[in-house]
């Protein structure tokens, strides 16, 4: 299926744009299509960085119904991250103070059928942690103190949720 942006969608998100640190185009490819796709782009997937996300809420999803995503992530070759997002947000309604905090960024997801814009506040934490986590040998809390031994306002929502959060499915994998 192809999805096509009018005129005034794509107003739309030029005009979200001015106030995003960044923009994702989020697409799916059919698995029969992946290698056209990727050669049409000029990528090479044997130089793709492969990520293992996992996603936590409670068992009724209440996180999600107020628009809170939390997020662990193992990256090949280099640091994980843990991450609290917020969607939608509106980029006008934040403070100076909220747009320059270390570690947040504004982001607008492109994507077929709708576009968000969404507030992200991640560290960097050790692969190995996240697996612990996910593996239920270490809360999920205790993301928000590793690397550094000490708790962060970026990520002191983990710590909050451990208690009822809970590993979402199977890992999503994307390179």
């Amino acid at each position: 299926m192809t999805h096509t942006v009018t005129d005034e969608q794509l107003g739309e998100l030029v005009e979200l744009m001015a106030d995003d640190d960044s923009v994702e185009l989020k697409v799916t490819v059919p698995e029969s299509d992946q290698y056209s796709v990727a050669a049409a782009l000029g990528m090479d997937p044997l130089e793709a960085q492969i990520r293992q996300a996992y996603f936590f809420d409670t068992p009724d999803l209440s996180l999600n119904e107020h628009g809170v995503v939390l997020r662990a992530r193992r990256v090949q070759g280099k640091s994980g991250d843990c991450a609290v997002m917020l969607r939608p947000l509106t980029p006008r309604t934040l403070s100076k103070r909220e747009r320059k905090s270390s570690g947040f960024t504004v982001e607008l997801d492109a994507m077929p059928g709708g576009d968000v814009c969404s507030g992200t506040m991640k560290r960097s934490v050790g692969n190995m942690d996240v697996r612990q986590v996910v593996a239920g040998t270490c809360p999920l809390g205790a993301l928000s103190r590793r690397s550094s031994g000490r708790s962060c306002p970026s990520t002191r929502q983990w710590a909050s949720h451990s208690t009822s959060c809970r590993c979402l499915g199977r890992p999503w994998c994307s390179s």
